[in-house]
């Protein structure tokens, strides 16, 4: 008798392994089985359904191949294409415009400041939680924001070209910052 068979025999596992292993029991737990087979691919099926429709799997894996492929930050397209847009309405050099691009240009900002995780109660506030990566266009950022709150208070405000485009640049120049930072 093997080393095995004594330790099964003396505490009795022999009989019950033998008991476990039986066709009889086997048949009677086959209902039982199949139960819960069927709850495995019902869970299963869930699982991937939800995987599929979730963003989990691009956050996880497709983020890291797109930023590996285009050697740009994940969400550098994205703020190009936005960025674009906004340039594009300022070219016209009507002055409703230059106004509109000013204000989507802040609006983007905060956007961009709010996504890299700096939140805030204010404006001002979220700049300030950049830390270095705006600190040293802080005084800029906060004029072109003021120029921002005179458009949006003050319709009637006269905006010439060149301020116009000075004050897209500042912001061009930190959401450029905050996006790849």
């Amino acid at each position: 008798m093997s080393f095995w068979d004594t330790i099964l025999q003396a505490f009795g596992l022999k009989d019950f392994v033998y008991f476990i292993s039986s066709s009889q029991l086997q048949d009677y737990l086959f209902p039982a089985k199949m139960i819960f087979v069927t709850f495995a691919f019902f869970f299963l099926a869930g699982v991937i359904y939800f995987m599929i429709n979730s963003s989990w799997l691009q956050y996880k894996f497709l983020e890291d191949t797109a930023e590996f492929f285009s050697w740009k930050s994940y969400g550098l397209r994205m703020i190009s294409r936005r960025w674009e847009k906004i340039k594009k309405r300022a070219q016209s050099g009507a002055d409703a415009d230059l106004k509109l691009a000013i204000i989507d240009a802040d609006d983007f900002l905060a956007q961009v400041i709010d996504q890299a995780g700096y939140e805030g109660d204010s404006f001002d506030e979220c700049v300030k939680k950049t830390g270095k990566l705006l600190d040293s266009v802080y005084a800029e950022i906060m004029s072109a924001h003021e120029m921002r709150n005179s458009i949006v208070y003050n319709p009637d405000l006269k905006l010439d070209i060149e301020n116009a485009k000075r004050v897209l640049a500042i912001y061009e120049s930190a959401i450029n910052a905050v996006g790849a930072g």
